[in-house]
């Protein structure tokens, strides 16, 4: 063998190797979130923790976790397919798992992230690869949404997670867990539920797998379309409006979720019960100004976007406050 087809040839064996582990991670990071999903879903759905049956992870633990990995899936491959129809080098979903701890709210996953590998030279590019991911989780989310508001259990699902949920005392003692209300989940609530029939409220509404999950799916379209630095609402609002509107949008989002913050934090040590403000908007605040950051970085080419993509833009920004809660997480310990 010639040096020449020596150097080839290790070369393509390390290039291929180097596929193959890749996959590998992709695939496993799949697995295990799959898996820590489920048991979320299970602790959810039954309000205990484990140790659980095999059944009872099935049965319980499934719906959730489906759902779930649905609308990640579709939210990553969103941003994966615009690049690659753009011929923008970018990774597969690196999904992130999040074990089941007894001492944290756990969904079962942090959600999933792609990376750009290579320059993202044009606005065009930039907008579409950062308005698909919100969009097809956005239209996910919403069909889980409509389906778990049109099959809700009825009240004997509740009896069996709480037998005393109807007695005087329920409620009144330990932690108390509200998922708070987005302006997409309250007109669903109006449209589908009917007033005669009984319909969790929303400090029950996580025993409810695919609200759940539907609730969830609107929770991170909001955090990701927050127009700020490099999240995707940033990615649209930075081609929709140029640099210098774009960070002046940022600076007033990165204020607006700091106030937020600070109200939640001042609600819950004073317990006002007011539903305004929620504390980890201060936490998600500081990691844009600090990780992210606020400014976007600048495209190359600065053509305007076409009426069309304004107009998609436009509905993304129409999604995002259809989406998002002020105070989408309390928790309250009553004594």
């Amino acid at each position: 063998m010639s040096e020449v087809n020596y150097v080839f040839t290790t070369t393509s064996k390390k290039i291929r190797n180097k596929k193959i582990k890749s996959y590998l991670i992709h695939i496993g990071l799949f697995i295990i979130t799959f898996i820590t999903t489920t048991l979320a879903g299970v602790e959810w759905t039954t309000g205990r923790l484990g140790p659980y049956e095999l059944s009872t992870i099935i049965e319980k633990g499934l719906p959730y976790s489906l759902s779930i990995m649905l609308i990640i899936t579709f939210h990553e491959f969103g941003h994966y397919f615009a690049a690659k129809f753009h011929k923008v080098k970018s990774t597969l979903p690196f999904y992130i798992p999040f074990p089941p701890i007894p001492i944290f709210i756990n969904f079962g996953t942090l959600g999933a992230v792609i990376k750009t590998k290579s320059p993202i030279y044009t606005k065009k590019a930039m907008f579409d690869i950062g308005v698909a991911g919100p969009i097809a989780g956005f239209m996910v989310s919403v069909a889980l949404l409509i389906y778990g508001f049109l099959n809700v259990s009825g009240i004997e699902y509740i009896l069996n997670i709480h037998p005393d949920y109807f007695s005087d005392d329920y409620g009144k003692t330990g932690l108390h867990l509200v998922f708070g209300d987005s302006m997409l989940f309250i007109f669903f609530k109006e449209i589908f539920i009917n007033k005669d029939i009984f319909f969790p409220p929303m400090s029950e509404i996580y025993h409810y797998p695919y609200l759940t999950a539907g609730w969830f799916g609107l929770f991170v379209t909001s955090m990701n379309m927050i127009p700020v630095g490099q999240l995707d609402g940033g990615h649209i609002s930075y081609t929709m409006f140029g640099d210098r509107k774009h960070y002046n949008l940022s600076v007033v989002s990165f204020i607006a979720l700091f106030v937020l913050g600070i109200t939640g934090i001042i609600e819950a040590t004073l317990e006002m019960n007011v539903g305004f403000g929620w504390s980890g908007w201060l936490f998600w605040a500081l990691i844009l100004y600090f990780v992210i950051k606020l400014k976007h970085p600048p495209v190359m080419e600065t053509t305007p976007l076409d009426k069309k993509r304004m107009m998609i833009g436009y509905i993304s920004f129409a999604i995002f406050i259809l989406s998002f809660s002020p105070a989408p997480i309390v928790l309250n310990f009553i004594g």
